[in-house]
């Protein structure tokens, strides 16, 4: 799993959410819902015609939503006028994600990793044909930080973490081949892997030896190590925790002649110790 994200990058919000009335306008609630969404793509605010015009809504409908956000502190105004999600929307997303099972469980094991190896560490789940990173650590000092955020997606085909957990999911040549088939792999860097015949090799060799591993796969100048978590289950990953490192610093080399470190200190969430 690379963690400098571009095309999925880590500003990529989900698909906003709503549904269609007859005459094909969202309505109620999932007005409301989609502009929560929309909302979520403009960090620095947005204005009601603008909006309107993405949205493709009339702007007294989009208003009205706007109007049921502000109410619950889910959206705000600015001086400038422009619309963007409210404090309390961020006090909640930060509140619920702080306490999530996985997040408390994984932290110590990823600050530990970050201080050992003095790069950026993250904990990722698959999500259909992406990774999502559930929880990131930079290193205490003294190590460039990688742009990826929580939150954010990646190509799991392109990524240590997506492929380690794809090689679970995807067990035989035709098991990839239907997959890869669904809809075209973008190739990332000139490195990446996208078609099945180069993918389903890799999956059995991350089987066999228990680790993914992204060399400049998702971004040049950044590799990856990743190995698997059992937070769930003794035979399905729940996710990936994965080291993200400057490849001129950290050579994919000197990673994987770290991987029995890394395994150590990750046994504690349920990864088995070789």
């Amino acid at each position: 799993m690379n963690s400098m994200p571009q095309t999925l990058d880590a500003t990529t919000a989900p698909t906003s959410v709503g549904v269609e009335s007859d005459e094909g306008r969202l309505v109620g609630s999932d007005r409301v819902l989609a502009v929560l969404g929309e909302l979520s793509r403009h960090p620095a605010g947005v204005g009601l015609d603008e909006l309107a015009r993405i949205m493709g809504s009339p702007k007294s409908s989009v208003h009205r939503g706007l109007a049921s956000l502000r109410r619950a502190g889910l959206a705000d105004q600015d001086d400038r006028g422009r619309y963007l999600l409210g404090d309390e929307f961020v006090r909640m997303a930060f509140a619920y994600h702080e306490a999530r099972p996985d997040q408390v469980r994984v932290r110590p094991v990823l600050e530990e990793l970050a201080a050992r190896f003095g790069e950026t560490v993250h904990y990722t789940v698959l999500d259909g044909r992406t990774v999502v990173y559930r929880a990131k650590v930079d290193p205490p000092t003294g190590a460039v930080r990688l742009t990826s955020t929580v939150g954010g997606r990646n190509p799991a085909h392109s990524t240590a973490a997506g492929k380690l957990l794809l090689s679970y999911r995807l067990q035989t040549r035709s098991d990839v081949a239907a997959w890869a088939a669904e809809e075209p792999l973008v190739r990332r860097t000139e490195r990446t892997h996208t078609t099945a015949d180069a993918l389903q090799p890799e999956f059995e060799l991350i089987r066999g030896r228990g680790f993914g591993t992204d060399d400049q796969e998702n971004e040049p100048g950044v590799n990856c190590l990743a190995l698997p978590v059992f937070l769930t289950s003794p035979s399905a990953p729940s996710g990936a925790v994965s080291v993200s490192a400057i490849a001129y610093r950290t050579p994919m080399t000197e990673l994987i002649s770290r991987v029995d470190d890394v395994r150590l200190i990750i046994g504690a969430l349920g990864a088995p110790v070789r």
